[in-house]
């Protein structure tokens, strides 16, 4: 996974829906981590939802084409999971999971039908999303002399780091977060500390 100063992604899980001719598509969007959350969502929603006839999905992980993925789940292939993967890429999220729940209401809708379908239910999903810029953050831990406390604190008000957790003594620690974006700077400004 390439570092990448901020993305955009979705604040908490959000629901939406779309029907036609019976069929009812229940859009489900998530804020995700690693495969390990989607795969426990995917049951999850297995369970939360036995009598669907499809659960079709797609999912965008890291910042690389390999880390986005689609299933259609049984429908014409590329009808489902491939215009819910497109939602997610125009929106340009990342670390996202949208599975669509089909429960079938007996009249076929053909190919377009149901990519017209599945596209809708994700992007009435994403409407009932929050959609923020996301920063990640790097932790660091310093070690200083009691000596360069002043210092240190000084670094921490001028430039935008929170401590997380200190430990004052002859020999001080200090655990930082800062954000990618800051990393640099940060980082450079503290390694003047710990050369003295």
């Amino acid at each position: 996974m390439s570092k990448q100063d901020s993305y955009l992604t979705i604040a908490s899980p959000s629901e939406g829906l779309y029907k036609d001719k019976g069929s009812k598509f229940i859009g489900m969007a998530y804020p995700v981590k690693d495969l390990e959350e989607i795969k426990s969502i995917l049951q999850e929603l297995a369970l939360l939802h036995p009598k669907a006839r499809h659960i079709c999905y797609a999912y965008r992980l890291g910042f690389s084409q390999e880390e986005a993925r689609s299933n259609d789940n049984g429908e014409p292939s590329g009808s489902a999971g491939k215009p819910i993967l497109n939602t997610i890429l125009s929106h340009q999220l990342h670390y996202v999971f949208i599975a669509v729940i089909r429960y079938f209401g007996g009249t076929l809708l053909g190919v377009p039908g149901l990519i017209h379908a599945y596209k809708e239910a994700s992007l009435d999903a994403l409407a009932h999303a929050e959609i923020f810029e996301y920063e990640p953050l790097v932790e660091e831990e310093i070690e200083f002399p009691y000596s360069e406390l002043n210092e240190v604190m000084k670094i921490c008000k001028k430039l935008p780091i929170r401590i997380l957790n200190q430990k004052i003594d002859n020999l001080c620690t200090f655990n930082l977060s800062f954000t990618q974006r800051n990393a640099s700077e940060v980082l450079k400004a503290l390694e003047k500390i710990s050369r003295h």
